[in-house]
């Protein structure tokens, strides 16, 4: 296994979850339920953490939210989820922590805009009251700023200061280096008014894949804080999941970024969750975290006019995944196990020789049966209307002989090992 290049980080905490640089990188989501409905948004949460979100934050903008989040945090503690929730404020941030002392201690992180705080003395007094708030309290701190809706003073500031210049910048290029002054600059003040190092996070969110790649090299260059990685508007659909994966996947491959989320905008009642199996997709491809058993399986040929392979894939994947709610806990290490489905002699058998275990499906006009490989290894040979059932049944028990107690394969996940850089 290669060994990936990590920034060096302070190490944040929030509450059982570290972020920063050995640590595994984590996975976040976000609620959009209204945040005054403690019941639903309790519930998506729980949906959110269930999927995987090691971390969730939720929308807290009004007095009628701010005053239920104490709630929600007990709704959460009664079901037996953990998840460390975060206060998304804007605006009036600072009126709502005043004003709704519970809710500031029953978040675990706060999120600030540093472009949404306020202008001049005043955003500064506010900015103050929030960070003294969560040194009090003990609380971790994303300084999360977004291209737009950047701190407009410091942006015309820079813009002045660049047409002064012998040979001005572009105007992109001032806007860039802005969002990571912002950050940059909020952090010193947040440290300057007594909260720790430690309990910093940056984030620097654009919309552009190229624009998020530069913004997040600079910026990772220039400080030790963990980064938080995520397209502010990733876009529906393919188009948003493809643009994440292009950009995150660069920046996590060059050590960049200790927490990701992936900002898709989902379809009408769809479940939010996509976005963290997205995430949780992203880290494991790269080998970077593995989350739940994979299945690779072929896209289908001339060869493969039967659907037969495909609904078998299909099923397979959701069995796994819904099977790792009880599965993560009783057979640690199973998140690492891969499954092949595939459709025809081609590369059928070859592919589930190299799976932990896999099935060869007949392709157009070849013999009506499939075998099963176990470990390399054919062990059984398939046929007739029930192939689905018998192949479920053998990954089933796959599992509990390997992955059991006192089972060979029994460990932890597999991930790529980290040297700090």
């Amino acid at each position: 296994m290669q060994t990936l290049q990590r920034r060096q980080t302070h190490q944040v905490q929030i509450d059982h979850v570290t972020v920063g640089s050995d640590a595994p990188v984590v996975v976040q989501s976000m609620t959009n339920t209204d945040t005054a409905d403690a019941e639903a948004t309790a519930l998506q949460v729980k949906e959110l953490s269930d999927a995987g979100s090691e971390i969730v934050r939720i929308t807290v903008n009004s007095p009628e939210a701010a005053a239920k989040v104490s709630e929600i945090r007990q709704r959460l503690n009664d079901m037996g989820c953990n998840t460390p929730l975060v206060g998304d404020f804007h605006f009036n941030g600072e009126r709502l922590l005043q004003e709704f002392p519970e809710c500031a201690k029953s978040l675990s992180k706060y999120r600030i805009n540093p472009g949404n705080v306020g202008k001049g003395a005043k955003g500064d007094e506010k900015f103050a009251y929030m960070i003294r708030t969560a040194a009090e309290y003990d609380k971790a701190v994303r300084i999360g700023v977004n291209w737009g809706s950047l701190d407009q003073s410091l942006a015309k500031r820079m813009m002045d200061a660049n047409l002064a210049l012998a040979q001005p910048k572009a105007p992109e290029e001032v806007m860039k280096e802005a969002l990571i002054v912002s950050a940059l600059e909020s952090a010193q003040k947040a440290v300057d008014l007594g909260l720790p190092e430690d309990k910093i996070i940056l984030s620097c969110k654009v919309s552009s894949v190229q624009d998020l790649i530069q913004v997040y090299r600079d910026l990772g260059s220039r400080c030790h804080y963990p980064l938080h990685l995520g397209l502010t508007e990733a876009g529906m659909g393919s188009k948003g999941i493809v643009a994440s994966t292009a950009a995150l996947s660069v920046l996590l491959q060059e050590g960049i970024g200790d927490t990701i989320r992936i900002s898709l905008t989902p379809e009408p009642g769809e479940s939010r969750t996509q976005e963290v199996v997205v995430a949780q997709e992203i880290l494991q491809t790269m080998g970077l975290r593995s989350f739940t058993p994979l299945v690779t399986a072929c896209p289908g040929c001339g060869r493969t006019t039967s659907t037969v392979f495909q609904e078998l894939a299909r099923d397979i994947q959701s069995y796994l995944r819904s099977q790792m709610a009880v599965w993560r806990l009783q057979y640690p290490g199973v998140e690492s196990l891969n499954v092949a489905v595939m459709g025809c002699v081609v590369n059928g058998p070859g592919e589930s020789k190299l799976a932990d275990i896999g099935i060869s499906l007949p392709g157009t006009g070849e013999t009506p049966v499939a075998p099963v490989y176990v470990d390399g290894e054919r062990k059984v040979t398939l046929k007739g209307d029930n192939m689905a059932a018998e192949f479920l049944a053998i990954v089933q028990e796959y599992v509990e002989a390997n992955y059991g107690e006192g089972g060979p394969k029994r460990r932890q996940g597999r991930v790529i090992p980290i040297r700090n850089i």
